[in-house]
Order: C-alpha cells, then structure tokens, then sequence
C-alpha cells in the first residue's frame, strides 16, 4: 500500500496537515492533490474542526518538481486549500516557490520560518503561475509588487516577505511548530460560525462592490444573532468565565 502524502491530524479543533512527500523535496503530482482534495472536503464536513493548519515535512513546505511535474498535475492544490470554510494557517517551515507559494496564497493566514524563500520563478522558463497565483498575490500585496515579483521571477526571503505582507510572523524554524500552534489554539477558542462568517465575509466581500460587501458583512451579522454561540458568549461575559462554544 502507498503510502499517503498527505497527513491529517484533528487536536483540540485542530486539523493539522502535513504535506509527507518522500524525498527531498514535495514533488507536485496527481496522487497528492487528490489526497488533498478529498482531506479538504472532508474537513468541510466536519463540525468538529474549527481551524486548519498546512506545512510540509522536514525543512521544506511544499516546492514543485521542475523536471518531472505536468501541467495536468500541478492544478487544483490551492484551487482545494481555498475551498476550506474554516480559518487556514500555513505554517512555512522551507522554501515556498511555484506551487509552494500558490499553496501559501490559498492559506488565511501566513507564519513562516526565518531560512524560508518566496517566489515564482517559472518566467525564467517560460511559464506563468497556474494555480492562481496571478489572482491571489496582488490581492495580498498589491498590484504593483505583485507584477514585479511575477514578471522578475525574483525569490524573495522570509524578512522581505515580512516587509510586503506576504507573511504575518517569522519566526525562528524550531520556534515555528510552537507559534503555529498557539494561534492556532487561541483561533479555536472563538465562536466557530463566527470564525467561518468573518472568512467568508472578507473574502467574498473582495469581490463585490463596497456596498454589496457591506450588505454581506451586515447580513451575517445579524445571523449570528440567531446562534447558541452568541447566547453563550454574551452568558459567559455577563459571568466573567470562558465561554464553551458548540459551533451550533
């Protein structure tokens, strides 16, 4: 039996995946995005969970192999992760180029490692970004830097990508695991809808019209109103006591 390249770990609310592609590098191909796609529509389903997080094995996140990666296999990896419903932390603990960084795009939230690297490289071959790369980075970047970076095929490191937003935190690679899991734990202490309306309000809203936006935002605010989540929150302000949300 194969062994899967792609691992699941559910703690605490918590689905941890594990990009496990054996070798030295995570090789893009067919299996793992299948792998992946599944996992994704299974964490969907699952009331359980509240946030996931993504990083790779060893030292490297997730890099595509040049020599022996197809177009037909190199799709849907990021197309899968921003399917997720819940909060998505990527956990950047190599080097995030191509795919890699395509993948790190499709994340909520970016931490990475002090010794990781950034960037699309494929112009040097004739090749643009295709798991939407194109779309995704200028909308956490900017435009303009977001074309430099694509047209140069310039990779950037972990302090740069700091300094234009691609990443919120770096810190050092044996403190990663350690901070990855304190987000993400004080993340899965929040209201769980709540988690899931304010993902979908941000992101859908960044294709709507302000107005349109603005009438998403209120329209799922006034949902909560109707949860079992938001009466414990207010109960558990009113006792002074954590609150113990049942995503209901």
């Amino acid at each position: 039996m194969a062994k899967p390249l792609v691992v699941v770990k559910k703690n605490e609310h918590i689905a941890g995946i594990t990009l496990n592609n054996p070798g030295t590098d995570d090789v893009v191909n067919l299996r793992l995005g299948q792998e992946l796609g599944e996992i994704c529509e299974q964490i969907n389903q699952d009331d359980d969970i509240y946030v996931v997080t993504i990083t790779g094995t060893g030292d490297i996140f997730f890099a595509a192999d040049k020599t022996s990666a197809k177009q037909a296999e190199q799709s849907g990896i990021a197309f899968s992760v921003s399917k997720l419903k819940k909060p998505v932390v990527a956990v950047i603990n190599g080097n995030a180029l191509g795919q890699g960084l395509e993948l790190a795009l499709a994340c909520d939230i970016r931490i990475a490692s002090q010794e990781a690297h950034f960037g699309f490289p494929g112009v040097a071959e004739g090749v643009i970004p295709t798991d939407g790369g194109t779309q995704r980075l200028p909308r956490i970047i900017g435009r303009g830097k977001a074309l430099e970076l694509i047209l140069t095929g310039e990779i950037i490191d972990a302090a740069e990508a700091l300094k234009i937003g691609l990443v919120s935190k770096v810190v050092p690679l044996r403190a990663l695991p350690t901070e990855a899991d304190t987000l993400a734990k004080f993340i899965a202490g929040k209201a769980p809808i709540a988690l899931r309306y304010i993902k979908e309000a941000v992101n859908d809203g960044l294709d709507l019209a302000m107005e349109q936006g603005l009438r998403l935002e209120a329209d799922l605010y006034f949902l909560l109103h109707t949860t079992e989540d938001r009466k414990e929150g207010i109960r558990s302000f009113l006792q002074k006591r954590p609150p113990g949300f049942k995503g209901k």
